[in-house]
């Protein structure tokens, strides 16, 4: 499609599919994360100084843990999985160890995880070889098997992309058997039955059944319970009209150290996002649900496009065409002058042109491109006199000669967001998906306003509510990674876009009393500022 000095390009479906940030351009990817550990109803009353210091020094805990991982070289998938796993193992949050009950006194523990790719350090020379990837993956996007980060071809985790489970009640770190339901996916040809599929999502009891066939802890019944989330269940369960005296707590005495006021516990998932040095983003979530919710209620948090959305695209492609034949220039139909007010006509007039109706921008914008460059705004013409004849080179006043290939830049976006809150709201709005998309198709809009727009005060999630806002629905929040990564081709020769530090920008924003979430804060290296480690409630500083 040729629009005036502009051909619009778009991206084939199996690369916007499977895009990935690269290091073609030789640039350093800065690693970063960002952590929640749930939302809801929480204040300052309900929060005295001494508990808060307890959450604040798990998440610094939590987070100086996991940065420790990503900076030695760990994956992005491995390192969302290590922070939910510590997560999990402490009572604060509600997930694993800390989940809260159902209606029935029982305990169903979801978690899910999601990747934009798999980039390794090293490829696999033997990748092609050891998986049986059907058509089109066997034949995706290529890149040079000796650049780092670039594998040889597409990894199945990169194909199946996120996934989420259900219904567990004796898997110790939900988080971690999501994992391997990510990595196990049945195209490996040496693993011979290792129970992989490619289903987004598994329940038990029949992924449990997994779990033990592939080594996963487990623990019993008793290991979960915890007083104050059993006090929260009866207290609630007070509230309805077909009470009934309430059953004894089934598990150990409460911890003298965790003196929690119910209106202090946070009542949503607990979730990472993390960025790693191969460009790779991946989200991992995991939550017990929501207090005295239905037995077998599935919610947000294994529900892709919800409660979580990882994703990577590229943008569309600009290119300049080749100019036209010298016997244009030199007809002798034409002069000099005629070819001059031809072209401005045609620059003019370039706003009027109709854009592609299957252009999917083509719904939120007047425009189907999102140059990170816009061209330069074109400068009239001097007057020509008719009379004089025109110069053999000419021609370079009108069109740039192009030698190589007309390909001017590609950019490669990559998102992943987690949320906290209602599950029900997020997954009548598609929450996570929603933001998400926002940002790819709507023009110039950052996540971080995207996520407002949804999580936000006034959101899509609070809207969603209707009358109902106050009683607990459409109460939640995101957190998100969002990262841009620019490809050197011909054109950019001259643009300073290699040797710079590509980061990850963290973004959040909710719409209730709290999210307690922790992330590493960009410092300006120019400045002899390093980043910094941040651990909030509110959004102000609790102290």
């Amino acid at each position: 499609m040729f629009y005036g000095d502009w051909i619009v390009q778009p991206l084939h479906p199996i690369h916007s599919n499977h895009h990935q940030l690269s290091s073609i351009c030789q640039n350093e990817i800065q690693p970063t994360l960002i952590i929640h550990g749930g939302a809801g109803a929480l204040s300052r009353s309900a929060i005295p100084p001494h508990l808060y210091d307890q959450y604040h020094a798990s998440l610094l805990a939590y987070l100086r843990s996991t940065r420790q991982l990503l900076e030695s070289g760990s994956s992005a998938l491995d390192a969302a999985v290590h922070a939910v796993s510590l997560l999990e193992d402490d009572e604060l949050f509600n997930c694993a160890r800390g989940s809260v009950f159902t209606s029935a006194g029982t305990i169903e523990m979801e978690a899910s995880v999601m990747v934009t790719s798999m980039n390794t350090a090293v490829p696999d020379p033997d990748f092609p070889e050891k998986y049986s990837c059907p058509e089109p993956y066997s034949t995706a996007i290529r890149h040079d098997p000796g650049q780092p980060g670039n594998p040889s071809n597409i990894h199945p985790g990169t194909i199946k992309r996120g996934v989420g489970v259900i219904g567990l009640k004796n898997v110790r770190h939900p988080i971690q058997l999501a994992r391997e339901v990510l990595l196990r996916n049945g195209l490996d040809k040496d693993a011979d039955g290792d129970g992989g599929s490619m289903h987004a999502q598994l329940s038990a009891p029949y992924v449990e059944d997994l779990a033990r066939q592939w080594g996963l802890e487990f623990e019993p019944d008793e290991y979960f319970w915890t007083q104050r989330r059993w006090d929260e269940h009866i207290r609630k369960l007070a509230q309805t009209a077909d009470h009934h005296p309430p059953p004894p707590y089934p598990g150990p005495g409460p911890d003298p150290d965790l003196d929690l006021d119910l209106n202090s516990l946070p009542q949503g998932t607990v979730g990472c996002v993390c960025l790693d040095q191969y460009g790779n983003l991946a989200v991992a979530t995991s939550t017990g649900g929501m207090t005295n919710k239905l037995p077998g209620r599935v919610g947000d948090t294994p529900t892709l496009g919800a409660g979580f959305w990882a994703e990577s695209f590229g943008r569309t492609a600009m290119m300049r065409p080749a100019p036209p034949p010298l016997s244009y220039y030199l007809s002798a139909s034409s002069s000099s002058s005629s070819l001059a007010k031809d072209d401005a006509r045609k620059r003019r007039n370039m706003a009027d042109i109709p854009r592609p109706q299957e252009s999917p921008i083509y719904k939120y914008n007047n425009l189907d491109i999102y140059p990170m460059r816009k061209p330069k705004p074109e400068r009239p013409h001097p007057p020509v006199d008719d009379e004089k004849e025109p110069e053999t080179d000419s021609c370079d006043s009108l069109y740039r000669p192009v030698e190589t290939s007309p390909l001017c830049y590609l950019e490669t976006k990559a998102l992943a967001v987690s949320g906290t809150g209602n599950g029900d709201s997020f997954l009548r709005t598609c929450a996570a998906r929603t933001a998400c998309a926002m940002t790819r198709f709507a023009r110039e809009m950052p996540l971080s306003k995207a996520v407002t727009a949804v999580a936000g005060p006034g959101g899509e999630l609070q809207q969603s509510a209707g009358d109902r806002w106050g009683s607990g629905e459409g109460e939640g929040g995101l957190i998100g990674i969002e990262v841009d990564d620019y490809q050197m081709t011909p054109f950019m020769a001259d643009w300073e876009v290699s040797g710079i530090v590509i980061r990850g920008r963290v973004v959040c924003d909710f719409n209730c009393g709290g999210m307690w979430r922790a992330w590493m804060e960009d410092g300006n290296p120019g400045e002899g500022e390093e980043d910094r480690e941040v651990v909030m409630v509110f959004k102000e500083s609790y102290y």
